[in-house]
């Protein structure tokens, strides 16, 4: 699949994590201890993508307890994401309204709903436990910024997404870009990279207009880069939200031709993140120690997930058409939401 893709620009270096080894082994036991993966069919998908290589590659620089955290914030919206697009769940917004009340209930700090533990989804038993080794040493503003993007992320995928899934509503490419940002939950990544970098970037600073372009246009290239990977994938499931499948559509393109859009649109947000980045350096000199990081994290999100899509087999459209349906290597319990 990788030889009919055309290339897409990246000048930044590949790196990785001297301590993915270690992150493999911490995400196995994190798994099953939260209960988010346990059917053989899932376990041997879950260990084909590697996330371990991934958080390496996206985080080259964070020492090993970060790389944990990181590693398992990724792989429960990998997973939780995956309930959504690749589901019946992602069609049927009514049935994953009650577990995204009580996810926000976590994030609000208003508790856990009115659930028992015992019969809590493991995705919010793992929410607890990321929230609660996230959160504790974080400035409020962060935390305030953080627990908004993560509650976007969730409402946009359960409502908006699947709105139009069950509604048969095609968005425009404005719209989706637009959305395309909350639904990747790349903002929740990229205010991640704080907390890697041990950094408290104020708020002027992420109010500033060069800041907010570097920031957007590096979750751009992101997200699109994604779509260009997993077209395939999502074709074989039908899925409408991806920009290759909006470009044909709305325009025509046959597929080598939409593929070819995306991937140069994708070259200009580079090229728009760049400006953006000398731009706020040469503004805030006095700040280079706190912008430098976040901005190599924003450099290395965009390196990493590119490597790690080259390589993953998670964008094969074979990972999923080998079987009938999805439900057959999702986990069930991730969400709670009865199969039926």
């Amino acid at each position: 699949m990788e030889s009919e893709l055309p290339d897409i620009y990246c000048p930044f270096p590949q790196r990785t994590n001297p301590h993915v080894g270690n992150t493999r082994v911490h995400l196995d036991t994190w798994i099953r201890n939260t209960g988010l993966v346990h059917r053989d069919s899932a376990r041997e998908r879950f260990e084909q993508a590697d996330f371990g290589a991934f958080v390496g590659m996206v985080h080259p620089t964070a020492d090993s307890k970060n790389l944990d955290l990181v590693a398992d914030w990724f792989v429960w919206l990998f997973l939780v994401d995956d309930q959504l697009d690749d589901g019946r769940l992602g069609r049927s917004p009514e049935r994953v309204r009650d577990v995204v009340a009580v996810m926000r209930s976590v994030i609000e700090g208003t508790g856990r709903g009115t659930l028992p533990d015992e019969d809590l989804p493991a995705a919010v038993v793992a929410l607890v436990d990321l929230w609660e080794r996230t959160t504790p040493s974080a400035a409020a503003h962060w935390r305030t910024r953080f627990g908004r993007h993560l509650t976007t992320y969730l409402t946009t995928t359960t409502a908006w997404e699947a709105g139009n899934r069950a509604a048969g509503v095609v968005p425009s490419e404005e719209t989706y870009i637009a959305k395309r940002r909350h639904t990747g939950a790349i903002h929740v990544c990229m205010d991640l990279i704080e907390i890697v970098a041990g950094i408290e970037v104020p708020e002027s600073i992420h109010n500033d207009s060069r800041f907010v372009t570097a920031l957007e246009a590096s979750c751009n290239v992101v997200c699109w880069a994604n779509d260009v990977y997993s077209y395939e994938k999502e074709q074989v499931l039908g899925e409408i939200h991806n920009l290759v499948h909006l470009v044909r559509h709305h325009r025509g393109y046959d597929k080598q031709q939409a593929l070819k859009h995306v991937c140069a649109e994708i070259a200009t947000e580079t090229d728009r993140f760049l400006t953006a980045e000398a731009e706020l350096l040469a503004a805030y000199p006095q700040l280079s120690w706190m912008l430098a990081p976040y901005l190599d994290g924003m450099r290395s999100w965009m390196r990493g997930n590119l490597d790690w899509s080259r390589q993953t087999p998670r964008y094969n459209p074979a990972d999923v058409s080998q079987y009938e349906e999805p439900e057959e290597y999702l986990e069930a319990t991730v969400l709670g939401v009865s199969r039926a």
